[in-house]
């Protein structure tokens, strides 16, 4: 089963390093006319005895290994995520095509990012003459310009390193970095981490209702992070639970598992630190990192 990544609509540029303190541009998305209640954080137990957070973080290599597996298990339906950078699909969710690691989107405009990225450090390479394509179908789920060579041509240039390593270093700058920042400013462990992390995958960070830095907000409504004197436990839950509302304005986001099956039973688990052996479900599959 290919359970693709679904990310909210961009229109404009994404950001570098910082996060809430300079915007990143929205990945555009309807706010809905009513914001009805989170469900409160308290309602989830807290574990008896959850872990000290770890002083490294979801930059350790080590876990930003299982991060991506992690992330790969709901967006490819595989632990291997190192063998979707040749990955390309127009999946018909209206954001163009969905390709690469992180599912960039020709509609969304981080496909756009990442071609004008790896053109800078390979001029001429095999994409770099879909660019004026890429910049008019931003924003939008059309192929103009790029059918019905740029698939093939998408697939040839994942054979080549330096493009691999432009998928990284956009991975990085406009989702991994971000998340992880906010998360050490928070006061998180890896676990509370990865899940901005996935969130921010799958919603962007713009001004939406649904953005990463809104439902970060929701969760401040009920809950408040460690660097604000709150137990790590219950503000993770409020996150979640913000998240889960975020996701459920949207069809294409409906299915909450990555959620319930996966990052609620690392936390009730009290695995702040994220520790392997970890056993979860997405979308009915069942993935296990040992």
């Amino acid at each position: 089963m290919f359970t693709p990544q679904r990310k909210t609509m961009a229109f404009g540029a994404l950001l570098g390093t910082a996060l809430l303190a300079a915007p990143v541009a929205a990945h555009a998305g309807a706010a809905p006319a009513t914001i009805p209640a989170t469900v409160p954080a308290a309602a989830h137990a807290a574990p008896a005895a959850p872990e000290a957070a770890a002083a490294t973080g979801l930059d350790d290599p080590a876990k930003k290994e299982i991060a991506m597996q992690i992330v790969s298990s709901a967006e490819n339906s595989s632990l291997d995520w190192k063998a979707q950078y040749k990955y390309i699909e127009d999946i018909g969710d209206e954001r163009g095509y969905t390709a690469g690691i992180i599912g960039f989107c020709s509609g969304t405009g981080d496909m756009l990012d990442l071609v004008e990225y790896y053109t800078q450090v390979k001029p001429g390479n095999v994409l770099a003459k879909y660019l004026p394509a890429l910049r008019k179908v931003n924003g939008s789920d059309s192929h103009a310009g790029l059918d019905p060579s740029f698939t093939k041509d998408w697939a040839k240039a994942a054979q080549d390193g330096e493009f691999k390593k432009a998928q990284d270093h956009e991975r990085d700058r406009v989702y991994f970095n971000p998340s992880v920042k906010q998360g050490k400013s928070d006061g998180v462990g890896t676990l509370g981490q990865f899940m901005y992390y996935d969130a921010i995958v799958m919603h962007g960070d713009g001004t939406d209702s649904t953005s990463f830095r809104n439902i970060r907000k929701r969760a401040l409504s009920k809950a408040k992070p460690p660097a604000q004197g709150g137990n790590e436990t219950t503000w993770l839950n409020a996150f979640l639970d913000a998240r889960v509302w975020a996701m459920k304005q949207e069809e294409a986001h409906s299915d909450t598992s990555r959620v319930d099956t996966a990052q609620r039973v690392f936390l009730k688990k009290g695995n702040l630190n994220l520790n392997a052996p970890l056993d979860w479900k997405v979308y009915g599959d069942s993935f296990h990192i040992g």
